[in-house]
């Protein structure tokens, strides 16, 4: 299995995800813009593929009802979004080690893209965060292959 590893820009946050990520999704609510000054681009994983080798400065904040944000304490970092069911977790594909081998698959929350910048990548479109890009099926620790659980609200999704 692939092992592919991240950071923030100071490395006081390590990670490693042990199997396949999912495509890259482009979310462009309001908050992911906020969170990092401009719309964000993340793949994803199931929650036990992710390992932490260092996070001493691995700090969450809970940006909405739905979800919570993990970020770098010292330099601000954007690295982490988790839903409140936390099946699986969005890793910001900028903070992954080259070449990551990852494509993009859609745009989610479109109507809220900022005024200054275009899409005219072809990719799929959607007005709400129901992008259906699944997580790749994953093998369990027996070998045995196992597909994640079905998300259930938009929000499972990113």
């Amino acid at each position: 299995m692939a092992i592919t590893r991240g950071r923030c820009l100071c490395g006081g946050v390590e990670f490693s995800v042990d199997g396949s990520l999912r495509a890259v999704v482009y979310c462009h609510c309001k908050i992911c813009r906020r969170s990092g000054g401009h719309f964000v681009a993340a793949t994803a994983c199931a929650l036990p593929q992710l390992s932490m080798v260092r996070s001493e400065t691995l700090r969450w904040y809970r940006s909405s009802a739905e979800a919570e944000r993990g970020f770098c304490g010292v330099c601000g970092c954007n690295l982490f979004w988790k839903p409140g069911s936390a099946t699986h977790v969005s890793i910001m594909a900028g903070s992954l080690e080259d070449p990551t081998g990852l494509k993009a698959a859609a745009h989610i929350f479109v109507q809220d893209k900022g005024d200054y910048y275009s899409l005219e990548d072809r990719l799929p479109q959607h007005i709400d965060g129901l992008h259906g890009v699944p997580l790749p099926a994953q093998r369990a620790a027996s070998g045995r292959e196992f597909e994640p659980a079905m998300p259930r609200l938009w929000y499972d999704l990113l």
